[in-house]
């Protein structure tokens, strides 16, 4: 008989402070969770009362990796209220920008938070040391991400040029052709990323579960869409609660989420296996190097999902870019809103996955405000997966067995801070 205690806090190269629980008595699992120890942030109490016009800046606070997804979602959601519909050329700029957010937030994630274990690293610092030209590699494409960001809103972190109804900035053609070229340019920091991770060794763990995620016929989409199921179910925005069906669960300052099974994952595996028929082809051959197929359920293949997703947000961001040089960037006025009174949905694909918020408005003030995000979609599922995993992993030194549901934690990429603002308080106008 085997008995092992883990008790890791707080789990390091994750965002937020989570404490991992494990405890093996006679063989028998006793504890197996994911804390989330941090405090409440209350951010849904914090938009009650404010403008249409600030409900997007607030938000954009709820993550500072995150910034422009929640920005994203915070618009679409009060547009979808207050009858905005926004230009073409609206639309394809905040997709631009959104994919300058996933390009940012993965390259952060597959090289600084996760290779440092495939690599054989304690942390990006030493690995700097042993594989300067890979952390250089990484920081180009960080860099090319932000600049993105910048020319298209201000700043990556808490936007600044993004507003109802439209933009308060616009890119020149000069910036766009430097960006253009940069991004061509980028090609090659991908090709040798995915050179990286198809020659590294992720852990063998298979367990089904469902996957969540937004789905548009012939788009692989981080913007609007429906919400698709690995089960073949689709719904529309508005039913976003049916889906996800949020709980507390004491004494976890976020809540838990289940839908058909007794969990479900969002991010980018989810992404993968709803909408792989639409990848660029330049991201579908990554996804055929790396191994990733449609019925892949390994959770640590996230980090692979999320390298297919670094090439597809690059080829896209070229093609975004060349549609905009091609039609020119015209400045112009955000559109007003048809009522100032009414409820919406607005949902995006952060890096992380499904991102939903939801608005009431009387007389252009907020009433009522419901955000859903993917690390409180995902830590029931992770804990599912950390039951079936210490099984399989239990008869390893401790240490490894430490490593290993460290390792499982990150491949989700959470972001903990961004989940503990769901408290279980809910208003009524």
């Amino acid at each position: 008989m085997t008995d092992v205690s883990v008790n890791v806090h707080h789990v390091t190269r994750l965002e937020g402070h989570g404490n991992i629980v494990v405890d093996i008595r006679n063989g028998a699992l006793e504890n197996c969770r994911f804390d989330v120890v941090e405090a409440p942030r209350f951010f849904e109490v914090m938009l009650r009362g404010r403008s249409y016009l600030e409900a997007s800046h607030v938000a954009s606070r709820i993550c500072g990796i995150c910034a422009v997804g929640h920005a994203t979602a915070s618009l679409r959601a009060t547009e979808s209220a207050l009858g905005i519909e926004v230009s073409p050329q609206t639309t394809l700029l905040r997709e631009l920008n959104m994919l300058g957010e996933i390009l940012d937030s993965h390259v952060l994630h597959v090289y600084m938070l996760v290779a440092p274990d495939l690599l054989g690293q304690p942390s990006v610092l030493s690995l700097a040391k042993s594989a300067p030209d890979v952390v250089r590699r990484a920081l180009r494409l960080k860099q090319l991400a932000g600049d993105l960001c910048r020319a298209l809103c201000g700043r990556h972190t808490h936007p600044l040029g993004m507003t109802v109804g439209g933009f308060s900035m616009f890119p020149d053609s000069e910036e766009l052709e430097a960006l253009l070229g940069r991004f061509v340019n980028a090609r090659h920091d991908v090709d040798a990323t995915v050179e990286l991770f198809r020659k590294l060794t992720f852990p063998a763990f298979d367990r089904e579960t469902e996957y969540i995620a937004l789905w548009s016929p012939n788009r692989y989409t981080f913007l609007d869409g429906e919400i698709a199921s690995s089960l073949g179910e689709h719904w529309p925005l508005d039913r976003y609660l049916e889906v996800t069906n949020e709980r507390p669960v004491a004494p976890a300052t976020s809540k838990r989420t289940s839908h058909a099974r007794s969990s479900y994952m969002v991010g980018a595996l989810s992404r993968f296996k709803t909408s792989h028929a639409s990848l660029h082809p330049r991201a579908a051959a990554a996804a055929a190097d790396l191994g990733l197929t449609p019925d892949c359920c390994n959770p640590f293949f996230n980090t692979v999902a999320q390298v297919v997703e670094i090439a597809h947000a690059i080829e896209s961001a070229i093609e975004l870019l060349k549609s905009l040089l091609h039609s020119g960037v015209v400045p112009e006025e955000p559109v007003q809103p048809a009522r100032l009174s009414g409820s919406g949905v607005g949902a995006c694909e952060v890096p992380r996955g499904t991102l939903f918020h939801a608005y009431q408005y009387q007389d252009g003030r907020m009433q009522t405000a419901n955000c859903v995000v993917p690390t409180g979609q995902n830590i029931g599922n992770l804990e599912e997966d950390m039951r079936a995993f210490v099984p399989r992993i239990v008869e390893q030194p401790e240490d490894s067995v430490r490593l290993n549901l460290e390792m499982l934690a990150r491949a989700y990429d959470p972001c903990i801070s961004c989940a503990t603002h769901l408290v279980k308080v809910r208003f009524h106008p």
